[in-house]
């Protein structure tokens, strides 16, 4: 049975003070990588004191974390960022690219505030991320984006959502053959309805109706994508890239 484990490599996950960004860092953290705790510092303080939890659990583990915050919409935020990891982690070996937000309104009711809001952090932060991480990304490294199964399939009420989630499954396509000949590979992770901070506004009703149409009988967990982007990201899957891999417990 293969055994991911990631000595002496250097994770950055975007978004990684709770929820699914956090489960993808603590698995990396148990695979022995030194982790990139990234938040953004929102005006209430909730992202930093989630960051520091999330810390707090890898350091117990005994994982060397460093816990840096950016704002992946604006480009200067992100290059600040990127250097800081290589001050602190001396360059980086795998970038996840998991920063998101939900706005969902229908076309008819959406705002040009909820349509920008969504691509500037979905789309653009990933742009961005992407293109300053690999500038300090080693040869061999790993870009892992998660993008979604609405990127792919548009749900109502998701045309912000899903247009960046489509845009994210594009560039991953595009920069994996630019980023081939450095042996980075970049693939994408498409989630379903995943246990996350972001379900909490949906009502029990509809999480119920979601679970009764996916094939392997119940919502998905963190845990099982971040099964899906240690894959991506260990050494025998180095002749893979540019794909995008639905995790969906067979829904689509």
């Amino acid at each position: 049975m293969l055994e991911y484990r990631f000595p002496g490599k250097v994770a950055l996950v975007t978004g990684s003070s709770r929820g699914m960004g956090a489960a993808i860092l603590e698995a990396f953290g148990r695979a022995g990588a030194t982790c990139v705790v990234n938040y953004f510092d929102d005006p209430e303080g909730q992202n930093h004191r989630d960051a520091a939890e999330t810390a707090q659990r890898l350091s117990a583990l005994g994982v060397p974390v460093h816990v840096l915050d950016a704002d992946v919409r604006r480009y200067e935020s992100v290059q600040n960022l990127m250097k800081r990891v290589v001050e602190l982690a001396d360059g980086l070996d795998i970038l996840v690219n998991n920063a998101g937000i939900l706005r969902d309104r229908t076309v008819k009711k959406m705002t040009p505030e909820d349509w920008h809001g969504v691509i500037e952090t979905n789309l653009d932060g990933v742009f961005h991320c992407s293109k300053l991480g690999a500038e300090i990304l080693r040869d061999g490294g790993r870009i892992v984006n998660i993008a979604s199964i609405a990127g792919i399939v548009g749900f109502h009420g998701q045309a912000n959502y899903a247009a960046a989630k489509a845009g994210v499954i594009a560039l991953t396509k595009v920069q994996a053959k630019e980023l081939a000949r450095r042996g980075i590979t970049v693939n994408a992770v498409a989630p379903g309805v995943i246990h996350t901070p972001m379900l909490q506004g949906l009502k029990p009703e509809v999480l119920a109706a979601y679970e009764k149409q996916i094939p392997v009988g119940r919502i998905g967990r963190p845990a099982d994508v971040a099964h899906a982007v240690l894959f991506f990201a260990c050494e025998e899957s180095g002749y893979i890239t540019g794909q995008t891999l639905p995790i969906t417990g067979g829904w689509f």
